[in-house]
């Protein structure tokens, strides 16, 4: 009878110790809650949406706080705030990027509700900059010279029949 009386209590502490174990490891659990997403899709790993955001961010040459706050009291970032201007800019473009993929591309949408096959991206534009230089063409003159009206370039000869 003293052994199982003495196997009990053995038996009770080992449970006891790992219940507690237990306790202290991370838990599986399901895609976190984020607050605050308005055009990603909700089901998103937290993986996965350090993935779009790392693709983002290195279109545009720029780290989180750029369309992010830092909470000072805190001292982390508030990535559920709308304070930054570029945070909003950052939705219309990935909703404009998706509307011609999906246009233009045919572009479908997978299992959690982003564009499968891209043809368009922040990169396609930002090319690494923030905000991309909007630069017209050079004006080339074509085969037939300068518009009428205009001198012809210096060092070149008048035309045949002119003299």
């Amino acid at each position: 009878m003293r052994i199982n009386r003495k196997l009990a209590v053995i038996a009770s502490f080992a449970g006891i110790a790992a219940l507690s174990i237990a306790a202290s490891l991370p838990q599986q659990q399901g895609p976190p809650e984020y607050k605050n997403l308005k055009v990603l899709p909700k089901k998103l790993s937290h993986e996965q949406l350090g993935k779009i955001m790392g693709m983002w961010a290195g279109s545009l040459g720029v780290h989180c706080n750029f369309c992010h706050v830092h909470d000072d009291q805190t001292n982390k970032m508030d990535f559920a705030s709308d304070a930054k201007p570029e945070k909003e800019a950052a939705r219309h473009m990935y909703l404009m990027a998706a509307k011609i993929n999906k246009k233009f591309f045919n572009a479908q949408k997978d299992s959690l509700g982003m564009m499968m096959e891209s043809s368009v991206n922040c990169y396609t534009c930002h090319r690494g900059s923030a905000h991309p230089e909007v630069k017209l063409p050079e004006r080339q003159r074509g085969p037939g010279g300068p518009p009428p009206g205009g001198a012809p370039p210096a060092g070149t000869p008048p035309p045949p029949g002119n003299k």
